[in-house]
Formats: C-alpha cells, sequence, structure tokens
C-alpha cells in the first residue's frame, strides 16, 4: 500500500480552479521530486496534502481519507511540511523553535544539531536573527522534531546562497541514506532533483502529465514541462 496517494484531486481559491486532476503515489521510504514551472499547481497541491486547502477527489495517507480532516490532525498522522518561505517562529530561539512542535521519536534536538551544527551553535539565537540559509536548517530541523512518516519540502532552496543551498541538498541526501524517510520534495533545480530522487511527477496547469522513475525523466520531458 502506497504512504501518500491522490487521484484527481481538484482543489479551487474561491471561483477560480488551481488543480484540475492531480495524481501521485508515494511508496515507504521513497525520494518523489514534485516538478513542475511557476504557477503550475505544487504549493496548491501540498496545501491540500495538508489540509490547509479544500480539495476533492481521493486523498489517502497510510490508508487514511484526509479529505474532511483539519490540517492539525493531517499533521499528527506523519505528515511534516518545510513550508515555502520558512516561517519560524522570529521572536522564539532555536531551541525553542525546534521543541515547540516536537514529538516523541527518533528525532530530538541532538539528533537535528548533528544534521545541522550551525543550529547547535545558535541555539539561544531569536531566529529572526539567523541567516536564510540557517533558517531554512530550522524550518527543516523543526519539521523532523514533529517525527513526521512523510517529510515535505516545499521550496527548501530557493533564494538561498550556492553553498547554502549544496548543504540543504547533502541534508537530504543524508536523510535518504540513513533514516529511510519519504520524503516530497518540491525545488526548481532538475540537476539536484535527480541526484537525490527515485521518482518525479510534473504537473501542467494543475494536472498530472508525468510520472516515473528519475532515471527515465529525460532532456525532452523536463524541457518541455520544467524548462523556461
Amino acid at each position: 500500500m502506497s504512504l501518500l496517494t491522490l487521484e484527481n484531486v481538484t482543489a479551487s481559491y474561491g471561483p477560480s480552479q488551481a488543480l484540475f486532476g492531480v495524481d501521485l503515489s508515494i511508496e515507504e521510504g521513497e525520494v518523489m521530486a514534485l516538478m513542475g514551472r511557476n504557477g503550475m499547481g505544487k504549493s496548491t497541491t501540498v496545501k491540500c496534502i495538508c489540509r490547509m486547502l479544500p480539495a476533492a477527489g481521493k486523498l489517502e495517507f497510510d490508508g487514511q481519507d484526509l479529505i474532511r480532516l483539519p490540517s492539525h490532525k493531517a499533521a499528527r498522522l506523519g505528515l511534516g511540511l518545510v513550508p515555502e518561505g520558512r516561517r519560524c517562529f522570529g521572536d522564539l530561539t532555536v531551541h525553542e523553535n525546534l521543541i515547540a512542535a516536537a514529538r516523541r521519536g527518533s528525532w530530538t534536538f541532538e539528533k537535528v544539531i548533528q544534521l545541522f551544527p550551525r543550529l547547535g551553535e545558535r541555539r539561544a539565537q531569536h531566529a529572526y536573527s539567523l541567516s536564510g540559509g540557517e533558517q531554512q536548517m530550522l524550518a527543516i530541523g523543526r519539521a523532523l522534531m514533529t517525527n513526521p512518516r512523510l517529510l515535505i519540502l516545499d521550496e527548501a532552496t530557493e533564494g538561498l546562497a550556492p553553498i547554502i543551498r549544496q548543504e540543504i541538498w547533502a541534508a537530504i541526501k543524508q536523510l535518504k541514506a540513513e533514516t529511510g524517510l519519504s520524503i516530497l520534495v518540491i525545488d526548481k533545480s532538475v540537476r539536484e532533483l535527480k541526484d537525490v530522487s527515485d521518482s518525479a511527477t510534473i504537473l501542467e496547469r494543475g494536472t498530472s502529465v508525468w510520472h516515473g522513475a528519475i532515471d527515465a525523466l529525460t532532456d525532452e520531458v523536463t524541457s518541455a514541462y520544467v524548462g523556461v
């Protein structure tokens, strides 16, 4: 059984329909890239999965129907979101940000700072005083502290300096290699996505237009649906 299943998922912002039929399936331990140009429905799909936007269609997590669940109950099932824009709690310290949403499990403060040593060095600093890259590490660490079964990374390297981007990609590789955590990752960098992902789903105008193993993703497909 798939961990996450979407079949013909539709969604709207008021009278404006944004998703017209999204299909994807993520297995336990799988890393999937959700790809597509800007405005094609990737972040909207994430909002539907995390129950921040009403949706129709089949939306299941570990065999449980998500459609009618509020977001906090969906999160308790094991959905860990690293939102676009980081959204750290600026007036809380690094340590407070990390423990605020912590749930019992293998991911602890000590384990997070092993993954991101900078957070240990800045544990007493307020989040607003961190650099953009450090805030992104904090957002990832905060999601891991919920001990999720599925980690969702929405544009986790957007706007970061190249050296910080590489640190984030290295952390994702480490998570894949050492934890067996299922991951849904959204990013614009096809090369890095191919390096960490097992599979990909591509959206075009709110519809799934391609799905398959990442090794089967050709230059022609990326040029047609992902390139500028």
